[in-house]
């Protein structure tokens, strides 16, 4: 296979094909480098992930059940759970869409970054009727368009680590990613908490922020024109395959998929419904007091681990001890406040899921930019990746709901165990990557 050389003009763009990445030493193929550099893409994504996922912490972790609970406080296990399922829904048709329509994109921004605006913009509108929501069907199709129009951005903005990460610094960004990712979703909950009676002005204040920082990403991070790209003619049964990969022609991608799939959807499932838990379980009259100290309990134990298992899984050429290791940590923390039901065990169980988790999103990113299918589908394929995170988080609370409903508060801890292990168990059937 021919390669062009990194050094060509930036003013000329060959078509999309396999040419245009770089043959390395291992076998593997390199992107071409940023046009502004790979510092300014890594410093960048911090803020870029950390603007979305401050909406995905806030929003389903907070504000939404606590505007579902003024609403309707008798029926508020039920009602979000069907309100959230219905989102989750319209998620795992939004990723991968977007993904396969921001591939197929010809423009001289590129492939990426109309997508992204068009998501920030129309979800903050969405986020904006969200909060003058006041009935059942408002709420519902409100948050059915939050998710649709941010999976719409987030989609596209996943893509930027194969479009145009080389691949020994994939862990850096990686692990970069995971902080802004994590921070999000932490801070957000400690932010929608701070304006846990302040609805309408949190749904703004989250629209305009996350609107205004993917502005800055995109201005400051721009990316190759794709204007003389090669076209591919549309067809129905590739607009199909946007939701499936072969797991039988990719097995790789497809245990790297599901472990994932398994691991988020046992963490999601129990702390996506912390405000309910806290109150209800556990019994504390005011949880939203004390979601401040565990966001930011948390949070520290996510920065450490990210900072430390992205470079150094780079350094050791491996990713899957890490990730494997990182699951076993969520599974175990899991135990604690279903044999312990404290907010002390709670407290514990923040800090230790959160070195966890960290762990697990700083290397794992890594190691599923490895295992796509295709380079002319990163978006369509980070798509498909992409539904067993954000599914998970925007379907917990309609998973825990229904869990809660049948068994009671204290059944989700076992099965986010199991989840959480069988998850990691996943990753030792991945044979391309170490």
């Amino acid at each position: 296979m021919s390669s062009t050389s990194p050094d060509a003009p930036e003013t000329v763009q060959p078509p999309l094909t396999q040419t245009t990445y770089v043959r390395t030493a291992s076998g593997e193929d390199d992107p071409p480098p940023p046009l502004k550099g790979l510092g300014r893409l890594l410093g960048s994504i911090i803020p870029a992930n950390f603007a979305i996922f401050l909406i995905w912490g806030a929003v389903p972790g907070v504000l939404l059940p606590h505007q579902i609970e003024l609403l309707f406080p008798e029926s508020k296990v039920a009602t979000f759970a069907v309100i959230a399922t219905v989102g989750a829904l319209c998620a795992l048709v939004a990723q991968p869409v977007a993904g396969q329509l921001s591939d197929r994109t010809r423009s001289k921004y590129g492939r990426r970054a109309p997508w992204m605006m068009l998501g920030v913009f129309g979800g903050g509108l969405a986020l904006v009727g969200l909060a003058f929501a006041n009935s059942f069907a408002g709420i519902l199709i409100a948050w059915c368009l939050v998710q649709v129009a941010y999976n719409f951005a987030q989609g596209p903005l996943s893509a930027v680590l194969p479009d145009r990460v080389p691949i020994a610094r994939r862990g850096t960004f990686a692990a970069l990613s995971g902080i802004g990712l994590m921070a999000g979703a932490l801070g957000g909950q400690i932010i929608g908490s701070l304006l846990f009676d302040s609805l309408t002005a949190g749904y703004i204040i989250f629209a305009v922020f996350a609107f205004v920082v993917i502005a800055l990403f995109v201005i400051l991070n721009p990316d190759r024109p794709s204007t003389n790209f090669e076209r591919e003619p549309f067809s129905f049964r590739d607009f199909i395959s946007t939701f499936w990969v072969n797991p039988v022609k990719h097995p790789d991608f497809f245990w790297a998929f599901t472990g994932r799939l398994l691991l988020y959807t046992g963490y999601f499932g129990v702390t996506g419904y912390q405000l309910y838990i806290l109150g209800d379980y556990i019994g504390i009259a005011e949880p939203q007091t004390v979601i401040p100290l565990l966001g930011i309990v948390g949070l520290v134990g996510t920065i450490i681990a990210t900072v430390v298992s992205g470079p150094l899984s780079d350094r050791v050429g491996r990713r899957k001890p890490f990730v494997f290791g990182s699951s076993v940590v969520m599974g175990l923390a899991l135990a604690l406040p279903w044999i312990w039901p404290t907010y002390e065990s709670w407290l514990i169980m923040t800090a230790v899921i959160g070195f966890g988790f960290g762990m697990f999103q700083a290397v794992d990113t890594a190691l599923m930019s490895q295992v796509l299918p295709s380079a002319k589908s990163f978006a369509k394929d980070l798509g498909v990746v992409n539904i067993a995170a954000t599914l998970p988080q925007t379907f917990a609370p309609g998973f825990a709901g229904a869990i809660v409903l049948v068994f009671g508060y204290e059944g989700l801890f076992p099965i986010g165990i199991v989840l959480s292990i069988l998850g990691a168990v996943c990753v030792w059937f991945i044979k391309s990557a170490k």
